[in-house]
């Protein structure tokens, strides 16, 4: 094990105990915790430890995203995880690409792949690694592909530790056999038995085009079924100034719509981005105090998305008022069902003496204690701090509207919006479904109009989201469904609310999937590259 640490501007390496800090490790069963107890005044920069490890090429390594966008799957190690900094430069610099996920801090490598927080192995040589440390450092798992070794990185960078202060760096569980980990993980965070929500939401059909009249003709289309009906993006005059409804759009602002929905007997719910306002907003316009800046005092780019958008100084009091007013806002007015989207945002500035985990984990709980009794679905959020914060938490990148969104957006980040990539994640993320949160697999879409998507490939988007989410949401405008429409629609219901003991395998391209239905084993096979079904039975 090595930790790096600055005292009096001076990096240091310890091994082991010394006059600066006393490291203390424990192992119980497979559990392994190390803490610093701080002699002097230190800064952390980072903490490691590799284990030997029997590297198989032909084995599938399940490494996690850094965020809930951020592509995940069962690899082969043959495979590279895109780096953003080798795409064009112009384009990815222009839309602050390297925002939404880890390359600003991490270095990619093609003699490395890496994951956070939780790590599998399936095949000749079995594992599973899950991190507890989960309110202090994310844990980043690197395989070194030309070495037998797994790295274990705890991301403790920045972390200031006084004089008398003790602060847990590692504290993880490591299996050498994968079901035995497996189980582990669900006895650690233990089943939360959240509620299974159908529920409508006006993105995926009418992005910010929307207004009060598609709003209502929608939601007079949907039946008792549905449990949320939510209003997304579009609905406010620029994003940051939530308190800020077009009046174009909307000229009799959302109290009538939240009236009408409750009114229909479902839940109100509504989108909102709360760390973050774009350029065009009255907030960055007029607040430019209310952004966290760089050391060279600009303000910190977010994303590309809108006209550009900034990070919010979260260390602020005047910003976490703001955030404070703008949801009770719509908790006065009915709201029951927050949809928080661009969370990662929080964690993008330094913030002196923390590590962006504390950051996370702080924001995140100022979300949740606001918004009492209310139903949060967490977007581009980072994944272990989301755990008891959030109710659910989107687990893949927006679906697109073709299967794997236009071609060159395959070049950038991530994080990019692909139906090919949250099918994927859907599967992949399964596992935590009911015990981190309950996952959010995005829309299932099966109108004719407005999608790219053919017939087969909005079938297998619709039965695997229903198998493997404890959110079904939509977009469609329902009561356009014809008969058949109709027949798939009562299909998926009927998997989403009742397929039990699921599983897959993973065999090239294909994924195999079985499932239990009213007694019965269903099977399917998924075609990973063409997004359908290639057989059934």
């Amino acid at each position: 094990m090595r930790i790096i640490y600055f005292l009096n501007g001076k990096k240091k390496v310890a091994r082991k105990s010394n006059s600066d800090i006393t490291i203390t490790e424990s192992r119980v069963g497979n559990r392994t915790t190390t803490r610093v107890l701080a002699h002097k005044d230190v800064t952390l920069l980072k903490a490691d430890v590799s284990y030997p490890c029997h590297i198989n090429y032909q084995d599938l390594y399940f490494l996690n995203g850094y965020q809930s966008w951020t592509d995940t799957k069962e690899y082969k190690l043959a495979t590279q995880l895109r780096d953003i900094k080798k795409s064009p430069h112009i384009i990815s610099k222009m839309f602050a690409m390297s925002a939404y996920g880890d390359a600003n801090f991490y270095r990619y490598s093609i003699r490395k792949s890496h994951g956070y927080d939780v790590f599998y192995s399936k095949g000749k040589f079995e594992s599973f690694i899950y991190n507890l440390n989960y309110k202090v450092a994310y844990l980043i798992i690197e395989l070194i592909k030309d070495r037998s070794s797994i790295h274990l990185i705890s991301d403790v960078q920045g972390l200031d530790i006084k004089v008398g202060q003790e602060v847990t760096i590692f504290d993880y569980c490591y299996y050498d056999n994968f079901e035995k980990g497996l189980y582990a993980f669900w006895d650690a965070f233990p089943i939360r038995n959240v509620k299974k929500i159908l529920g409508y939401t006006s993105w995926y059909n009418y992005y910010q085009n929307i207004n009060a009249d598609i709003i209502l003709r929608d939601l007079d289309a949907l039946d008792g079924r549905f449990d949320v009906f939510q209003i997304d993006d579009g609905y406010e005059t620029y994003v940051g100034d939530w308190l800020d409804v077009d009046p174009v759009k909307f000229p009799n602002g959302l109290k009538n719509i939240i009236d009408r929905i409750h009114a229909k007997g479902m839940k109100a719910g509504i989108w909102l981005a709360p760390f973050v306002a774009e350029t065009k907003s009255k907030l960055f316009q007029e607040h430019q105090d209310w952004l966290r800046k760089d050391r060279k005092g600009k303000p910190i780019k977010a994303g590309g998305n809108w006209s550009g958008f900034y990070s919010l100084d979260l260390d602020n009091p005047e910003v976490i008022n703001y955030v404070k007013r703008c949801l009770n806002h719509y908790i006065e007015m009915g709201v029951d069902f927050f949809k928080l989207d661009f969370l990662y945002a929080a964690a993008l500035p330094i913030y002196e003496g923390r590590t962006r985990c504390m950051v996370q984990h702080k924001a995140y709980k100022l979300l949740r204690d606001t918004l009492k009794g209310k139903i949060i679905l967490g977007c581009g959020a980072n994944i272990i701090n989301s755990y008891e914060h959030f109710d659910y938490l989107r687990v893949g990148p927006d679906v697109s509207l073709e299967f794997d969104d236009v071609f060159y957006m395959r070049l950038f980040h991530r994080e990019r919006i692909s139906t090919k990539v949250t099918l994927q994640n859907t599967i992949y993320r399964s596992f935590m479904n009911n015990h981190l949160f309950g996952n959010d697999p995005d829309v299932f879409l099966l109108r004719d109009e407005n999608i790219k998507l053919n017939k087969e490939q909005r079938e297998a988007l619709s039965t695997l989201n229903a198998l493997f989410g404890s959110l079904l949401f939509t977009s469609d405008n329902i009561a356009e469904y014809d008969k058949e429409k109709n027949k798939t629609f009562d299909t998926v219901l009927n998997i989403f609310y009742n397929a039990h003991n699921r599983r897959y395998i993973t065999k090239g391209n294909l994924i195999h999937i079985q499932f239990e239905l009213y007694g019965q084993m269903k099977y399917l096979t998924y075609d990973i590259k063409k997004g359908v079904f290639v057989n059934e039975r």
